[in-house]
């Protein structure tokens, strides 16, 4: 670039020389172009023109008419044709002489501007060396430390193929462990399939023989109800002639009773006054089985020093007889959600299920020292029971506590009824130590703690209907809390009898 705007400088000054000399000569000439191309210069020069040129000084003439002649025209033109060709060939020699000269200018300013222009060009060109030979070892370095990144990567990267190659393979092989399962899983199937129709078509057989064995049940059924209906009223029947022949026995056995205590009554003489004879009355069972009657069924009880007497069933068989049956269940024949004047009085039948009353029992245990005996049956055909040697009841005012020490027995050796004594409870006097009220929720009159382990005056529950009942007739510590039992007996007994 600095070698052409030099160039075209040094082409404008020669020029610029060229010009002035030759319009200093050819200032009284015309003008005409002439052009000369040299190297990458071009020259371009005005010549002049020769107007009225004269050969001398002497063929001029003032004359107008003379000078309008034809030859002497001719002539004029002749000699100033001749002047131009001069002219032309010393501009020529000149213009030679001008070009020589520009060669020989230009050839110096040439060879000095090109070992100028060398020599910064080889400066520039080292210098582009060194930049490029640094950008090169620069970019050479960046290249190995790429090539060592992509080496790295590389190598992490076929680390990672043959991981997932060997995972792969792994895979396949539990695909193909997997397959041959499910394989031999469907053929499994298969079999299990062909097998179950095989059993369907052998229940759908069972089927139409259970439905066929089905209708007839149906009607053995039907005619064993009808039969059991007729037992049913024979057994009512039996059960009101069996009542009415053990009070028959009963009475005979207070006629037998009485006559005995006549015959050893001495007999009065004539002077002796005649008394009034006093009736034979019983406080508890123990005192009718030391009177010699040790059959049991049911008796006339008075309460302790009063004329008021209670119906009460008397076990004169269990552990040496006496007992005084205080509360029976046996088949679920008597309600036993009562009230708590039903309770205080007592309920029931005492040849079946009864509840003697609490103010009898309060009053004859406070006499004295009495033991209380409780008989269980399960289901299953089980009997067990629980013996109390001190056994009595608080009075109404204090809501008939119960008081019970020195447990024996097999129906567990931890008492199911809560120590010390509970106050009795029913649906209508709740006196429990819970705000749940657990006799509205177990049923039954009791001793409740907290509606605790025990409740023998609950919901009766038949065979098959038994288990998971809470408010059934329960002792915990003989068949656990939701075990309905079969039959329950609580009787007492003097302590010294």
């Amino acid at each position: 670039m600095w070698q052409i705007v030099c160039l075209t400088l040094s082409c404008d000054l020669v020029l610029t020389a060229a010009y002035s000399n030759f319009r200093k000569s050819m200032e009284s000439v015309g003008k005409r172009q002439y052009q000369v191309q040299h190297g990458a210069c071009s020259y371009t020069f005005l010549l002049p023109e020769m107007d009225n040129c004269r050969s001398s000084p002497s063929s001029y003439v003032t004359n107008s008419v003379q000078r309008d002649a034809p030859t002497l025209d001719y002539d004029d033109s002749v000699e100033r044709l001749q002047v131009l060709e001069n002219i032309m060939e010393n501009n020529t020699q000149w213009l030679i002489k001008l070009e020589n000269y520009i060669q020989d200018s230009m050839k110096k300013e040439m060879v000095e501007m090109q070992q100028h222009v060398v020599q910064n060009q080889t400066a520039v060109m080292i210098e582009i060396g060194t930049n490029l030979l640094n950008q090169t070892a620069e970019q050479t370095r960046k290249l190995t430390d790429v090539e060592a990144q992509v080496l790295n990567q590389t190598t992490r990267l076929e680390l990672q193929l043959l991981e997932h190659s060997q995972s792969t393979n792994k895979l396949e092989k539990q695909i193909l462990d997997q397959t041959s399962e499910i394989n031999k899983l469907q053929n499994k199937n298969s079999l299990l399939e062909k097998k179950v129709l095989d059993m369907e078509d052998k229940h759908i057989v069972q089927l139409r023989s259970m439905r066929e064995e089905k209708d007839q049940l149906q009607v053995l059924v039907s005619k064993q109800n009808s039969i059991i209906e007729e037992l049913e009223k024979q057994l009512v029947t039996a059960t009101v002639n069996n009542s009415a022949l053990q009070k028959q026995q009963h009475d005979l056995m207070e006629k037998v009773h009485n006559l005995l205590t006549m015959i050893s009554t001495p007999i009065p003489s004539k002077n002796t006054p005649l008394t009034k004879e006093e009736p034979v009355t019983f406080r508890d069972c123990a005192e009718v089985f030391k009177s010699g009657v040790t059959v049991s069924g049911m008796y006339t009880l008075t309460f302790p020093n009063s004329t008021e007497d209670v119906k009460a069933y008397c076990d004169m068989e269990t552990s040496g007889g006496g007992w005084t049956v205080i509360q029976r269940r046996e088949d679920g024949s008597v309600d036993f959600q009562r009230t708590w004047k039903e309770y205080k009085v007592g309920f029931g039948n005492p040849l079946s299920e009864y509840w003697l009353g609490n103010e009898f029992v309060s009053q004859v245990t406070n006499q004295q020292r009495y033991m209380l005996r409780i008989h269980f049956k399960d289901w299953e055909g089980n009997e067990a029971y629980s013996l109390y040697e001190q056994f009595y009841l608080s009075s109404e005012e204090l809501n008939y506590r119960i008081h019970l020490k020195g447990l024996t027995g097999t129906a567990g050796k931890i008492s199911s009824i809560s120590q010390p004594g509970n106050d009795f409870s029913t649906k209508d006097a709740d006196n429990d130590k819970c705000i749940c009220k657990c006799s509205q929720m177990l049923t039954g009159g009791w001793w409740f703690d907290a509606c605790g382990p025990s409740n023998l005056n609950g919901m009766y529950y038949p065979q098959r209907q038994n288990t998971n009942k809470f408010n059934g007739i329960k002792w915990y510590y003989w068949k656990g809390s939701g075990y309905s039992l079969k039959a329950t007996t609580m009787m007492i007994r003097p302590a010294n009898f």
